[in-house]
């Protein structure tokens, strides 16, 4: 390990307080505003497409800073900005203060999420597929650990979630403060040289700016195709008598397999280098797991889509920060792993409504086979971009 490196196990242990936190709060929100609250279900979407946009304007914001500013100091304020917002939570989560702070929240987890994430990218010591593999396989555990509790505890107390979310968050600060110090090492570095000031006067190379492009754009299409599985696929399937619990049953064989599929990704990775096949696989994948929803009548075939949709996402997810860190000099890794982050949570934004639209205007099957081509077309843009540019590409380190 480099002298004075950030350690991994670190920044993971970080990522999983995170999203365990996190995933005691987004879970709640539409059975809560609903239930709880008597919130119209179309205000509830409007307060979910905020709490998007709010994690697009944090993930771009902490990313841009991450390029000019202390790391360190960056993610002890955004951790701070998540704490406040929960303490808050605890005292007052009635409407509309519940959706105005909800927004606040947005812009303190998309900011998190994306320095953590440039923090991974000044660990040299290890394969940057290792890292953000990690990195992905904790923020998915994270997950798995707070939407299995959250039902439970909401059941005992709606103001016990906003309790345990901070004491993680507060445990979350505690581990930054100690541990996150060597990430200010690179960024003070490169200030006192005035690297940063004279990357400014620059650009990125033009086919890196165009290969990059085309991956953003890649991520708002499949982010948007891939929330249907969270917003609309529970409404279908209980249209065709299959129960909610067996619904949420899939995502219990998305985690899992997250897990082995981690492992299989990682062993690979010490014999096979080749980022964009692994990308290009990973959207094949998910290409053909709407294909499958299409013909999806009973469980079966449900199954069969998420076990196909989950190998594409943890294969192709994980490694498309990896090929965009080779692709942007370190004065501007945080900024591009901001817009990854960014175009992600677009796509999230726009999937209910994209999808809702398209349902309503013709049907759940006609969003498959419109989600199927789209996502086609994205793996034969990667593609064809990547082959006509691979020449000219500059990697860097």
């Amino acid at each position: 390990m480099a002298k004075n490196e950030m350690k991994l196990w670190w920044l993971v242990t970080g990522a999983l307080l995170s999203s365990i936190g996190m995933s005691f709060i987004w879970p709640l929100t539409s059975v809560y505003l609903h239930n709880r609250l008597g919130i119209s279900l179309t205000m509830i979407g409007i307060v979910l497409l905020f709490n998007s946009l709010a994690s697009v304007l944090g993930s771009y914001l902490g990313g841009y800073l991450y390029d000019r500013k202390n790391p360190y100091h960056l993610l002890i304020g955004g951790v701070i900005g998540a704490i406040i917002t929960l303490i808050i939570l605890i005292f007052f989560h009635e409407w509309p203060a519940f959706g105005i702070i909800l927004f606040f929240n947005g812009i303190a987890g998309g900011w998190n999420l994306t320095i953590v994430n440039s923090i991974g990218t000044s660990i040299k010591s290890q394969d940057s597929r290792y890292v953000f593999n990690m990195l992905y396989f904790a923020q998915n555990l994270g997950v798995v650990i707070g939407t299995s509790l959250v039902g439970f505890v909401y059941s005992i107390s709606v103001t016990l979630l906003f309790v345990i979310a901070t004491c993680l968050f507060l445990f979350f600060l505690i581990v930054v403060i100690f541990k996150y110090r060597p990430a200010a090492n690179v960024t003070r570095k490169r200030a006192d040289d005035g690297s940063i000031s004279k990357y400014d006067k620059k650009q990125l190379p033009q086919p890196n700016a165009l290969l990059l492009t085309t991956l953003f754009v890649s991520l708002l299409i499949i982010w948007t195709m891939y929330q249907q599985w969270d917003s609309n696929l529970s409404v279908y399937m209980t249209t065709l008598g299959i129960p909610l619990r067996d619904y949420s049953f899939l995502w219990t064989i998305n985690a899992g397999l997250i897990v082995v599929i981690q492992l299989i990704v990682n062993w690979v990775a010490h014999y096979h280098e080749n980022l964009i096949i692994q990308i290009l696989f990973g959207i094949f994948m998910v290409a053909i797991s709407f294909v499958t929803l299409i013909f999806a009548k009973s469980y079966l075939y449900f199954v069969v889509s998420m076990i196909t949709l989950t190998i594409g996402e943890a294969t192709a997810f994980p490694t498309i920060p990896a090929l965009v860190n080779s692709l942007t000099p370190v004065e501007a890794k945080g900024l591009y792993q901001g817009l990854i982050s960014s175009w992600a949570a677009a796509g999230r934004a726009l999937g209910p409504l994209f999808g809702g639209i398209i349902i309503e205007a013709v049907s759940y099957t006609s969003l498959f086979v419109i989600a199927s081509v789209a996502i086609f077309l994205v793996l034969l843009s990667v593609a064809l971009v990547w082959r006509l540019l691979q020449a000219k590409l500059i990697i860097y380190r």
